[in-house]
């Protein structure tokens, strides 16, 4: 026999194969998008559910019934205190608004709000932000 060179068979050449790689940085990539829109779901939950101390004061403060002078004497001086340090303005309505709620409370028997100190209730209620 005799011995032929061939030309037309070439080597086994390496192929350069990536789509492992991009398969798994793509599975990483999703991950950490999932991961982050998780973590913003859970964090805005959390912060939509959380205790507003402000917002609860207020609407205890909205919801008095000033009928029950004395009692909403008291509730008004302490739910109001929380809006207190908000602004000079606040501070000035609140100590102004305590000094007239004072004859409405301490005593055993007390009349109705008149209309100066309902308006200053409202004018106080009006001026919170919250």
């Amino acid at each position: 026999m005799q011995d032929i060179e061939l030309h037309d068979i070439k080597t086994i050449v390496e192929i350069q194969e990536y789509s492992l790689l991009f398969l798994l940085g793509t599975i990483f990539i999703v991950t950490l998008v999932i991961l982050a829109l998780v973590y913003l779901l859970v964090r805005y939950i959390k912060n939509k559910n959380a205790y507003n101390q402000r917002r609860e004061h207020f609407k205890m403060m909205t919801s008095q019934d000033l009928s029950k002078t004395k009692e909403s004497a008291y509730a008004i001086t302490l739910y109001g205190l929380t809006f207190r340090d908000d602004s000079p303005r606040h501070f000035e309505m609140y100590e102004n608004l305590t000094k007239r709620l004072e004859r409405y409370k301490y005593k055993k028997e007390v009349k109705a709000f008149d209309d100066e100190i309902k308006s200053y209730i409202e004018l106080y209620r009006g001026m919170i932000d919250v």
